[in-house]
């Protein structure tokens, strides 16, 4: 059974380059890691005047592109999917990072900085399990050092061993 983590924060907090910079140690730590990357904004996943483009625009719902070494699915959908509908479309993993969705109840890192001039998000979510951070903060959770990749990355490692010894055996 995979595990969901949201990595939420505002728009230029540096959520981006955290998963960036997370992601190879939690590969090199063996695990099949997939990232769900939110926008409030219509995307255009396909170009204009691709084939694939093409059969969207004649009526098609999905359209898969396969090569050797990619898959990409492009779909409309009628309403946002909801969390378990995205999951949903996801190949087995072991762990799914949520980038954004930032009001969903899931355990969630928050990317604070200060210097943004927003209020932290900590104080009235009770889904934030951390505050990774460029600055001291005085927070009672845990607080990790946003430019040490390393420690975000073990920290999200003994998150994850820790839900899975609670989980109760089959």
């Amino acid at each position: 059974m995979r595990e969901v983590l949201g990595i939420c924060g505002y728009s230029g907090s540096g959520k981006t380059t955290l998963l960036e910079s997370i992601l190879p140690g939690l590969r090199a730590a063996g695990l099949k890691v997939a990232v769900i990357k939110h926008s409030h904004h219509d995307v255009q996943l396909d170009e204009p005047g691709k084939d694939s483009f093409r059969h969207r625009q004649a009526g098609a719902c999905e359209v898969m592109i396969v090569s050797p070494c990619r898959v990409g699915v492009f779909a409309e959908t009628a309403n946002e999917l909801t969390l378990d509908e995205q999951l949903a479309r996801l190949s087995p993993c072991d762990l799914v990072l949520l980038e954004g969705q930032k009001r969903l109840p899931v355990p969630k890192l928050e990317v604070y900085r200060p210097a943004l001039g927003k209020p932290p998000l900590y104080p009235e979510d009770g889904n934030i399990i951390a505050v990774v951070s460029d600055q001291t903060v005085a927070a009672d959770l845990p607080v990790l050092n946003l430019n040490d990749a390393d420690a975000v990355a073990r920290y999200i490692l003994a998150w994850l061993a820790k839900r899975q010894s609670e989980r109760p055996s089959a």
